[in-house]
């Protein structure tokens, strides 16, 4: 009897130590699967932080973009500004026609005819290019057959008012005579040279209606009146 007692207290024995040896091993366990839980919520807190990282700095590229425009805006005001720029140098363009300016050689445009009064003359016709508003002054028109000496026209003071105003539809005339001689020494010429002053840079040359026999020639002053620029000695 006793040696059953015995047995089935040394059982006993061991199942509670069986019991305690479980405690102890869960009690073990417990602070590490904490430790491991802790380490797997790492992860998160490090991708939570990681987003709030992606999250400033896609806050700061929006601040750098609207920099960048607000600076791309102040460029378009500058050109704006060299817009009204441009504006004042059209301003400088229209102050070319204005009134008061004398009239160059290329301000005007020519026509020449053939005329059969005072033995033959050529008449020259002068009006303002489109836009243009200008004076005739000096007088008298710079006129030379060739670039010789002896074919420059000389002036026989016919004519003349001065100033002349040419703009639009208004007209200037002046009458050219190649030969006042009875000689044939002259030459033959199938253009002449007309400037509105002799140190104009810009001369025209006119294409004659015919061949002109040149000897000494003549020339008027502008006038309104193509009457007063018939050519004649005096």
């Amino acid at each position: 009897m006793r040696s059953r007692l015995a047995a089935r207290s040394a059982r006993l024995v061991l199942a509670a130590a069986a019991v305690t040896a479980l405690a102890v091993t869960a009690t073990a366990c417990g602070p590490e699967d904490t430790t491991d839980t802790g380490s797997s919520a790492a992860p998160s807190a490090a991708a939570s932080d990681s987003g709030s990282s992606s999250g400033d700095t896609a806050s700061s590229g929006g601040s750098s973009t609207g920099d960048a425009s607000s600076s791309g805006s102040g460029e378009e005001t500058g050109s704006g500004d060299k817009a009204s720029s441009g504006g004042d140098t059209g301003s400088g363009s229209g102050d070319k026609s204005g009134y008061g300016q004398s009239c160059g050689t290329n301000d005007l445009d020519f026509t020449i005819t053939s005329e059969s009064q005072a033995g033959g003359y050529y008449l020259v016709a002068a009006k303002a290019k489109s836009g243009i508003t200008c004076y005739l002054d000096p007088n008298t028109p710079s006129v030379s057959f060739g670039s010789g000496a002896d074919g420059a026209a000389s002036p026989v003071g016919q004519g003349g008012e001065d100033p002349i105003k040419l703009s639009g539809s208004s007209v200037a005339y002046t009458g050219i005579n190649p030969i006042t001689t009875n000689s044939n020494d002259g030459k033959e010429f199938d253009s002449v040279i007309i400037s509105t002053t002799e140190d104009d840079a810009n001369p025209a040359e006119l294409k004659l209606p015919d061949t002109a026999h040149v000897d000494k020639p003549i020339v008027t002053n502008w006038a309104t009146d193509s009457a007063e620029a018939v050519p004649v000695i005096a």
